[in-house]
Order: C-alpha cells, then sequence, then structure tokens
C-alpha cells in the first residue's frame, strides 16, 4: 500500500480544499468533501466512488482498518493521502478534528429523465413505490436546513427529493454533514426548470390519484383540519420568501401547521418534519 505524503500546501492539497470550499469544482469534478465521522462511515456503505483516503499519523485501529481495506484493494482503488497535523487541522472546521477526511465522486445520475418507472417497491434502481411521495424544495437557502430535511425523508421513506431554482449546494460539506450521510442513500436531484417539474406531475397524476400540496404559514388548509397521505407532492417554499408564485399555482391546495405562540411560523427543517411524519403515520 502507497501513502502520498503532503507536507506543504502543494496541487494536491489545493485539489482537496478547492472541493471543501468550491461549489464551481465539485460540479465540474463531480467530487464532494467529505467531514464527520457519521458521514464517513454512511459514504462507505453507499457504494459512492472513494477517490481519497486523507488522515495524519495519528489515528485509530479503525481508520487504519478501512486504509488497509481500501489500500489493499485490486482496483486502483482511492489514493492514500497522509498530512501533516498542521495542514490536516486547514482542511477542518472543528478544533477537534475527526481522524479521517474523505472525497468521492458523485455517481452520474440515471434518473436524468426524471420519468422513472413506477414500481412496486422503492428500489435502488430508481423505481418507486406505487403510491410515491416526492419532496420539492424551492430554493432552499440554508445548508443546515437542507440536510436536516433530507435526513427527516431518509427516515420516512420519501421516494424522491427533488430541488428546484438556484439554492444552497445539496453537495456542501455542510449539508452533507447535517444529513448525517443520509444524502448518500436518498439523493436529492436537481430540476432543470418549472417546466420539467410540470411535467413530471402530469405523469405522475395520469398514473395515480396523485395530490400537490404547498405549504405556507397563511394556508388556507390546516394540517389539523386535513389528512395528508400517500400518493402526494409536498413543496416547500424558500426560508425568507416562501413558494413561488409559479409553483404555487401547480398545487391543490396550501397547508399550513397551526402554531398559537408569539411566532407566526416555524423553522423550515422542523415543518418538513411534521408534514413528513404525518404523511409517514396516515400511510402506514
Amino acid at each position: 500500500m502507497k501513502k502520498l505524503l503532503i507536507s506543504a500546501e502543494n496541487a494536491e492539497f489545493q485539489i482537496i480544499e478547492s472541493l471543501k470550499t468550491n461549489r464551481s469544482r465539485r460540479a465540474k469534478n463531480r467530487e464532494i468533501f467529505i467531514e464527520g465521522i457519521e458521514s464517513i462511515k454512511q459514504v462507505f456503505k453507499s457504494g459512492f466512488e472513494i477517490s481519497r483516503i486523507i488522515t495524519t499519523d495519528r489515528r485509530s485501529s479503525w481508520a487504519e482498518g478501512i486504509i488497509e481495506q481500501y489500500g489493499s484493494s485490486v482496483n486502483p482503488g482511492p489514493k492514500i493521502i497522509e498530512m501533516s497535523d498542521d495542514l490536516y487541522r486547514k482542511l477542518c472546521d472543528r478544533n477537534d478534528p475527526s481522524e479521517m477526511l474523505v472525497t468521492a465522486k458523485i455517481p452520474e445520475t440515471s434518473e436524468r429523465s426524471l420519468k422513472a418507472a413506477v414500481g412496486s417497491q422503492q428500489a435502488a434502481d430508481g423505481s418507486m413505490s406505487i403510491d410515491p411521495f416526492i419532496l420539492v424544495l424551492d430554493r432552499p437557502s440554508d445548508t443546515g436546513n437542507l440536510g436536516s430535511i433530507i435526513r427527516s425523508a431518509n427516515a420516512f421513506g420519501i421516494d424522491r427529493v427533488l430541488l428546484i431554482g438556484h439554492g444552497v449546494d445539496p453537495w456542501d460539506p455542510k449539508t452533507i454533514r447535517a444529513s448525517l450521510g443520509s444524502i448518500f442513500f436518498t439523493v436529492p436531484l436537481q430540476l432543470d426548470s418549472l417546466n420539467e417539474l410540470n411535467e413530471y406531475i402530469a405523469e405522475l397524476k395520469a398514473r395515480c390519484s396523485l395530490k400537490v400540496w404547498g405549504t405556507d404559514s397563511q394556508g388556507s388548509s390546516s394540517l389539523t383540519g386535513t389528512i395528508l397521505k400517500r400518493p402526494l407532492v409536498l413543496i416547500l417554499g424558500n426560508e425568507a420568501r416562501g413558494m413561488s408564485v409559479a409553483l404555487k399555482a401547480l398545487c391543490d391546495g396550501i397547508i399550513s401547521i397551526p402554531v398559537s405562540g408569539t411566532v407566526n411560523s416555524l423553522n423550515l427543517a422542523c415543518a418538513a418534519g411534521i408534514f413528513m411524519w404525518e404523511v409517514y403515520e396516515n400511510s402506514g
């Protein structure tokens, strides 16, 4: 097993750093930077191609085992990179950094057609349950919220998470960390246009009795008086501006969560979790 030893900010270090900080570089390379033990454990389970394993000379038996496993692979495998402690800490957000960092390739989606066949169950090949639950996020602007929503979507078995409009990068390291690595299993898809979403919803409605619900603190329907269940599309608006007018026009209804405190709305990730639980409870 051959290790690449880095003691200065050379070209390899700069590539890794750019994957952490530069959205354009991540998109161009289809490669991401992952920090945090739980997210790293999940990416190893996911089948994503690991491109680099980055450590210092101070690591646990778990990290040594990972390096041994991947370093002895018959295939070319990932680069094994050992850095000086000072350099390694420059790549880490935390004062007490984890013992390993990872970069990985984003797989080419087999679902660019978004018109995946409706199968009998959710499956790795992209097929959906016969009564799908699709979550649409309109211009998400906070990496923490987006990661938390993806984590909840994974927990409640959402078939697909779609992103529309210009929002934060779902592959930002902060989004990945907030998702606790669930993003590697509930992979969000970025839509190119509203027309793409419109056509997709029309196709789903032709196959099943699908309802499209938008969410808004001033929605005309209250969650306490509405039964949300599969099959449905649930649209969550931008944290500050809510849903766009064009997305509202796609909805069969706009629903709100009643609150009794002095604030009139909830954090987006919190509201999303409430809506997803409601659907999960009613569709069980």
